[in-house]
């Protein structure tokens, strides 16, 4: 099994993001959506951090200094993920580009954030997540197993 922590849209609450983290130790990877690259920075060579893989894009409110990419396309134990911060997508205004941009990528998890509501969905053999703002207290959780794909949304325990 591989296990997927998925944050997004800290906005400068880096101890919510480390809360996260410490309460999802078992995580192999962390998928961070953008809109508080300063806050993954700031904890990213702590020993929360050690060993585990970081995956991260950057977001419409991370400005011109961030050297994360727009979109990155990732392979976990064997799923293709576009992994995104949803902006250029225009999830606010609903989800046909957001597939249709995944889909020329094949990927069958699709992880997004910007609009701060926690949201999963499986459609047609694909899985779409939104973990919701790691400053708003949520989460996401990715379990690939061979049996499948689970996606959930959880609040930070404080």
């Amino acid at each position: 099994m591989m296990r997927l922590l998925v944050l997004s849209d800290s906005h400068s609450d880096y101890i919510s993001m480390k809360m996260a983290i410490d309460n999802t130790r078992d995580a192999d990877v962390i998928v961070f959506l953008g809109d508080g690259a300063l806050d993954l920075e700031a904890i990213k060579n702590t020993p929360l951090l050690s060993g585990k893989k970081i995956v991260a894009v950057r977001g419409n409110c991370d400005g011109s200094f961030c050297s994360y990419p727009k979109l990155a396309i990732e392979e976990f134990a064997g799923v293709r993920t576009y992994c995104t911060h949803g902006h250029t997508e225009m999830v606010k205004y609903g989800y046909q580009k957001l597939i249709e941009a995944a889909s020329s990528y094949n990927a069958r998890l699709i992880l997004f954030g910007h609009t701060h509501t926690p949201y999963t969905h499986y459609e047609d053999g694909v899985y779409m997540m939104n973990p919701g703002s790691v400053r708003e207290n949520s989460c996401g959780i990715v379990d690939i197993t061979e049996n499948g794909i689970m996606c959930y949304t959880k609040k930070i325990v404080q």
